[in-house]
């Protein structure tokens, strides 16, 4: 399925018809929301350094500190269901802004905390801040960004989701021998770059597409225009914003609301990019690398560095496809990661199956490859292109919803898979578990071949009318 674009009428958004430059304010604005993504990442693994200190600090039986670990994902599935009212409602920036809020007291809340429950509290509202970030960061940076330069823009949301996971590791190294009291400062250095952040919202400007739609600020948008795009004429601004308001108007117009056989393909896309993210494996293998490298009769501490090699892998990779993603293409890059997981699942389990277990790291940092190229660029991006303004919010939502909600089921059911499947005991059944995901990957690139659109270069309005939505 392609989405074809040239001079036609929708091509008359944010850089329709004059040259695409990226200027100094339009980068500025793209990697501030984008580093609500950095600290995603700096948060979601930060803790690892302090989890065990945490646990015997307070006497934690088992179940209290798989809870106090968990609270932040419980978090981010709440933020991601949540997030789209304050997004439409209040706004792109003044969401940007709380998300900001709601990480500096996440970290200091978890560095200051004195009990479980205080620690238990923070944690989660640093997820719902999480949760939140990835409905609004890759929707806004969509809505300011040109089409050409759209995919590298907005997938800067990814690649600083990744650099925080690598910089929360590095970060925790370095505290770690800082005294008894070190696993506070690693939870609390986290509030330096979310105040920093948070101030630096303070001078975005707000989504044309949400003055026009929501505010019907057309001044207010104009201006927003003429920031993002200098080099174009008064008569270009005039143009792209009729076809904002016009693409806006249709959806208003439209009594069918958001549930409804009208947005039924960018339901589907949202929905199953999402579901496809997490039946890869990726978080499974992401948080339990440890445990299944020692499945491969590696020492805990090969087995750990072997794992901080993945995080290497993941940013290299993801600034890979970042590259990639604006020359290629969306699709092309589902392409090249289904291959890519296919290839390397399929012979993880083979390797599992005959016992050449020398070979699954290499197998495991090629599938963290091609997940970083393919999946893991596209995602954030896909989703915030396909919906019209109006109900982008909500097609964020859902896409992120269904994301956090099958990370939730796959990081509490893989240990039960590695348990049920026997290889604990008998490290060889492992491989039903990455056949499992190797067929899933099989069933993805099928989607991908029949149903994914491709929409590179293509103005949001204009992809609004191909996929048959107008």
């Amino acid at each position: 399925m392609q989405l074809h674009h040239g001079n036609e009428a929708g091509s008359a958004s944010i850089g329709g018809s004059a040259p695409q430059q990226l200027t100094g304010k339009l980068f500025f604005w793209a990697i501030t929301s984008a580093l609500a993504g950095f600290l995603f990442g700096f948060d979601t693994v930060v803790i690892s350094g302090a989890e065990q200190t945490i646990q015997k600090l307070w006497g934690l039986s088992a179940g209290m500190h798989g809870l106090a670990l968990g609270a932040a994902l419980y978090g981010t599935v709440l933020g991601s269901l949540l997030g789209g009212w304050p997004t439409d409602r209040l706004g792109r920036r003044a969401t940007l802004q709380w998300i900001g809020v709601l990480y500096i007291l996440s970290a200091l809340g978890c560095a200051l905390a004195n009990d479980v429950t205080t620690f238990i509290v923070a944690r989660f509202i640093g997820g719902v801040g999480i949760g939140i970030s990835t409905i609004v960061a890759p929707l806004y940076i969509s809505e300011i960004a040109p089409p050409a330069l759209r995919g590298r823009l907005a997938g800067m949301f990814q690649f600083n989701i990744v650099f925080g996971i690598v910089v929360a590791f590095a970060s925790n190294a370095a505290l770690a021998g800082t005294g008894e009291q070190a696993w506070r400062w690693m939870l609390g250095v986290a509030a330096l770059p979310s105040v920093l952040y948070t101030l630096f919202c303070l001078v975005l400007p707000e989504s044309p597409r949400w003055l026009l739609a929501r505010k019907g600020d057309r001044a207010g948008a104009l201006a927003v225009l003429r920031l993002i795009q200098p080099q174009c004429s008064e008569a270009e601004l005039q143009a792209q914003a009729d076809a904002i308001a016009s693409a806006s108007a249709i959806s208003v117009q439209s009594s069918s609301g958001f549930w409804s056989w009208r947005l039924r393909k960018p339901i589907a896309l949202a929905f199953l990019v999402a579901f496809f993210n997490q039946l890869s494996g990726i978080n499974a293998i992401l948080y339990f690398a440890p445990r299944i490298f020692e499945l491969t009769g590696l020492g805990a501490k090969a087995a750990m560095l072997q794992s901080v090699g993945i995080g290497i892998t993941n940013l290299v990779f993801t600034f890979a496809g970042l590259w990639l993603i604006d020359r290629l293409g969306r699709r092309s890059l589902l392409y090249i990661g289904s291959v890519g997981y296919i290839v390397s699942l399929g012979l993880c389990a083979w390797a599992f199956q005959t016992g050449h277990f020398s070979i699954v790291p290499a197998c495991i940092f090629a599938f963290i490859a091609a997940h970083a190229v393919g999946q893991g660029a596209v995602i954030w991006v896909l989703i915030s292109e396909i919906f019209p303004s109006r109900y982008r919010a909500q097609g964020q939502t859902l896409g992120s919803a269904t994301h956090w909600v099958f990370a939730a089921l796959l990081t509490t059911v893989f240990p039960q898979m590695v348990e049920w499947s026997g290889a604990n005991q008998q490290p060889t059944q492992a491989s039903w578990i990455f056949l499992f995901f190797c067929l899933m990957m099989v069933l993805q690139l099928l989607w991908v071949r029949l149903s994914v659109p491709e929409t590179k270069g293509v103005a949001l309005e204009q992809i609004q009318r191909q996929l048959g939505i107008d």
